[in-house]
């Protein structure tokens, strides 16, 4: 039987679940939503239907599956596993074991109150941490076997059906409030010297703080907690190949280590993860900050396939999965708390806004007013546009656009025959930003996807000619093939528009 696998797609990375290309039109669940299997089939399964997802993206806890040290109890991972199946949906899972959001609140309860053996990071003050630190080596270890046994019961339970198609290892992991860890292990590790592996990749022998000066202490962390995960990963896939990856709180305002956790897999340590953790596929931005299209551009490159494993959910959120899966080939797109989707904006509790503010989050994230219905249109169309998509990806009939900033107004693509000026729509409240995909599938023929904008065709530069259309359709996919609806040869082709909802066109042009 065939597991899911990252395979290369004429030399894309793509993900594979039984032989057939899948792009994970996701959502991931809030935190303690997958906790109680009674909550997820009263409050969680009937929400996420109608919204097209095929994916779902929530944690499973060291804590649940290890209570008492060596005693496993599998019965949330049976029932969730059953639980998707019967709504016919995928899931990855969120190990939740030694590390999330830069603390260790996950782990077992008899590891939390052995703080001699399981010791935790400190601040330069000496100040412990709820940080297990990652130079522990006997609690990687323990989380190691801990996760091993998971994937070794999930390939016993799910090999057959791929319900589980892919694996997040941790969360966003790093140390909060502290450049590094400072304890006395910690100390003595970062007086020593760069191990071979970075020193011969970076071209430099030494200390750690000879060798990295100022990024000393973050270069150190992430050492060390991509070396950990790398241990936890890699005993795990010993059990069970599936793909994992590890996600990062990104790197932003006010920039310096440990005002976002220092260590985590961020662009700036991309390349010392490569090297610690290679049995990771990728390294994944959760984003929430307002430039989403800037993050997916520095983490979609090649050698890391971009997984977005939570992203903001208002309703710019559609516009960023189009881009995600047009310019960047996404394996995943998951907005957060997606179960919330189907409520009524009014009866929402919003986050207190100090705990935003400790998260660092732009509150406009979690607004959903609007959302579902234009995420369940992108999806929709995803879906059923995928063989086309495929097809053209990684050739120059297949451009993406979104809408990145305030002072973004539009793009020029090129074609062979044409090039094609795009004019984004202003920003608006609870709607969509500027976004597309444009096909060229043929001579002098187009297929458009868009929202908030409008295309004008001219002809290539020093060409004196004009370009006009022969045809317009507009319709939508089914299955890969155009399903045509009314022919707009009149007055519509004077301006080829696309509204808040996206929109599909099929063109053909010629020039005089």
């Amino acid at each position: 039987m065939m597991i899911p696998q990252i395979k290369s797609d004429r030399g894309i990375p793509t993900l594979y679940v039984k032989g057939e290309p899948f792009f994970a039109l996701a959502g991931e669940l809030h935190n303690s939503s997958s906790s109680s299997l009674e909550y997820m089939e009263r409050q969680v399964w009937p929400n996420l239907q109608g919204m097209n997802l095929n994916t779902v993206l929530l944690p499973i806890s060291w804590e649940t599956i290890e209570p008492r040290e060596g005693e496993y109890d599998f019965t949330l991972v049976d029932g969730l596993i059953r639980q998707a199946r019967e709504a016919q949906m995928h899931l990855v899972f969120l190990w939740f074991g030694l590390w999330k959001n830069g603390e260790s609140m996950y782990v077992p309860q008899w590891m939390k109150e052995d703080g001699r053996k399981y010791f935790r990071a400190r601040k330069v003050n000496g100040e412990p941490l709820n940080t297990i630190s990652p130079l522990c080596q006997a609690a990687v270890e323990k989380d190691a076997e801990a996760f091993s046994r998971v994937m070794a019961h999930i390939r016993e339970m799910d090999q057959e059906e791929s319900t589980v198609i892919f694996i997040q290892v941790e969360n966003e992991i790093g140390l909060l409030g502290t450049a590094r860890d400072y304890s006395s292990e910690a100390n003595e590790a970062f007086e020593g010297q760069v191990p071979e592996l970075l020193a011969t990749e970076y071209g430099r022998t030494g200390t750690w703080r000879e060798v990295f000066g100022e990024q000393a202490e973050e270069a150190f962390m992430a050492y060390a907690y991509a070396a950990a995960v790398e241990t936890i990963t890699r005993a795990g896939q010993k059990e069970y190949p599936l793909p994992c990856y590890a996600n990062a709180w990104l790197c932003q305002y006010p920039w310096y280590p440990g005002s976002y956790p220092s260590g985590g897999p961020v662009a700036g340590v991309h390349w010392i993860w490569k090297c610690a953790a290679p049995s990771l596929f990728a390294l994944a931005p959760d984003i929430y900050v307002p430039y989403v299209a800037q993050v997916m551009d520095e983490y979609g490159y090649e050698g890391n396939p971009l997984v977005v494993p939570e992203v903001r959910k208002d309703s710019v959120t559609a516009s960023y999965c189009l881009y995600a899966f047009g310019k960047h080939n996404a394996i995943c797109y998951s907005p957060f708390g997606i179960e919330e989707l189907a409520l009524n904006p009014e009866d929402i509790e919003k986050p207190p806004m100090e705990v935003m503010a400790a998260l660092n989050i732009d509150p406009s994230a979690m607004d959903i007013t609007g959302s579902k219905e234009y995420l369940k249109a992108v999806y929709g169309l995803v879906e059923q546009a995928k063989p086309l998509l495929l097809s053209y990806r990684g050739t120059g009939h297949l451009k993406s656009f979104v809408r990145h900033s305030e002072t973004d107004y539009g793009t020029l693509l090129s074609f062979e025959q044409y090039n094609l000026q795009v004019a984004y729509g202003p920003r608006q409240p609870a709607k969509p930003l500027a976004a597309g995909i444009v096909l060229e599938t043929g001579p002098n023929e187009f297929i458009l996807m868009g929202m908030m904008c409008s295309f004008t065709f001219m002809p290539k530069a020093g060409e004196n000619m004009k370009a006009e259309l022969l045809r317009m359709e507009e319709g939508t996919f089914v299955q890969g093939q155009w399903s045509a609806g009314r022919i707009l040869n009149g007055d519509e082709k004077m301006s080829i528009k696309c509204g808040d909802l996206l929109q599909c066109y099929r063109l053909k042009l010629f020039k005089y």
